[in-house]
């Protein structure tokens, strides 16, 4: 009898640890399966309803939750863009020369940080003067000095260390004056009379030369010069040739300058010798009158690009962009947006970018480290829904 007795319990006994472990092996599967937020549910549920009972559970796990994947999207290639279709913001980034290469390292690279962000009205209303602002992502926008609407929104240009503004102030007889003040509105000195007042001047990366276009009274494009604004004749090297373009862009390195020439870019040394032309641009395919930034070594370029037959738009300065492209291949290098619309971009001196998108009724910022992966994202405050950033400051 007793031994009948002890068979019984052992079989038993062999039935729980049957049963003990079967058990495990399904948690298991479940966590490797991703199972494990529907458990957490099921488990907080069990919870409610013992304390509605007025029953006191006592819950032990017996692991860790299992890291979520980051999202981060991976890296794929990107063909060169045809002459038909629209550009579209893509939510990865190309395999292109100048472009970050598939499984680059650097996101999440805490040394990466926002710049200091400048913005201006991003159109032309019935004020007479409009306040330039500031802001770091983490901060409040600040107030700086107030221009004339069309200076404000067309060819204010802030200095690389993000102190001083420069700016074409016309009169009310027509004539344009290359003005310079503190980012407060202090300190304000006029620099040179007879600029074109639809040219927009541009900081050399020492924060001490001005790169600008002379007016031509005949309609011609004028010269193009380098005033050293802290010479006290406000001396001029002027470039040799005439370019023929307006809106230009410095390198943080100081060996390229690119401008917007007929139908594309065109890329010249400091000195004005042409250096290349961006491949790409044509009558007949893509065009482009308005560049945005330029990299700290020139390879890139963001700025606004037009399909063939649509409208190029006029003389005015315009900072939205919808591509980032490669300089020496002409070639597009695609963002991880998320799906939405891509509405500005800003080369930090560090390669990475400050990227604006469209989120919902207003504007995100995006943090891209120079392997095109995002590292950090905040909403913009509502405040400068209606403004357009001019520059973004290390």
């Amino acid at each position: 009898m007793n031994d009948q007795r002890l068979r019984l319990d052992l079989t038993a006994l062999a039935d729980e640890v049957t049963s003990v472990d079967l058990r495990d092996r399904t948690l298991r599967t479940s966590r490797r399966l991703g199972i494990q937020r529907a458990v957490a549910t099921s488990a907080a549920a069990l919870v409610l309803i013992a304390a509605a009972a007025g029953t006191a559970f006592a819950i032990r796990p017996d692991q860790s939750p299992t890291p979520l994947p980051a999202d981060t999207p991976s890296v794929t290639a990107t063909p060169t863009p045809s002459a038909s279709p629209t550009p579209t913001p893509s939510t990865s980034a190309g395999d292109t020369p100048g472009a970050p290469p598939s499984g680059g390292s650097g996101t999440n690279n805490p040394t990466v940080e926002f710049g200091k962000l400048f913005y201006g009205p991003a159109s032309v209303t019935d004020a007479e003067m409009a306040n330039l602002r500031s802001w770091r992502p983490g901060d409040s926008p600040v107030s700086l000095l107030a221009l004339p609407e069309l200076a404000a929104k067309g060819n204010a240009s802030i200095s690389p260390d993000g102190r001083r503004v420069a700016w074409v102030d016309r009169d009310d007889s027509g004539e344009s004056t290359l003005v310079v003040a503190d980012a407060d509105g202090s300190d304000r000195q006029e620099m040179r009379s007879d600029v074109a007042g639809d040219c927009s001047p541009v900081w050399s990366p020492d924060g001490r030369h001005l790169l600008f276009v002379a007016a031509m009274g005949t309609g011609e494009s004028g010269r193009h010069g380098v005033l050293d604004t802290l010479s006290d004749k406000k001396t001029v090297t002027w470039w040799p040739g005439r370019p023929g373009g307006c809106h230009a862009l410095w390198s943080a390195d100081g060996r390229t300058i690119a401008m917007a020439v007929d139908v594309g870019i065109t890329l010249y040394a400091a000195d004005g010798t042409k250096k290349r032309v961006v491949p790409g641009f044509s009558m007949n395919g893509w065009r482009s009158h308005d560049i945005a930034s330029l990299s700290s070594d020139g390879s890139r370029i963001a700025l606004l690009r037009r399909k063939p037959g649509e409208e190029s738009g006029d003389i005015a300065r315009e900072l939205w962009a919808n591509a980032v492209l490669d300089t020496r291949t002409g070639k597009q290098v695609t963002l991880a947006l998320g799906g939405r619309t891509l509405r500005q971009v800003y080369f930090q001196s560090d390669g990475s970018m400050v990227v604006r998108v469209q989120d919902g009724s207003g504007y995100a910022v995006l943090l891209v480290d120079e392997d095109g992966r995002k590292i950090s994202e905040t909403a913009e405050p509502a405040s400068l829904k209606n403004e357009q950033i001019l520059a973004v400051v290390d």
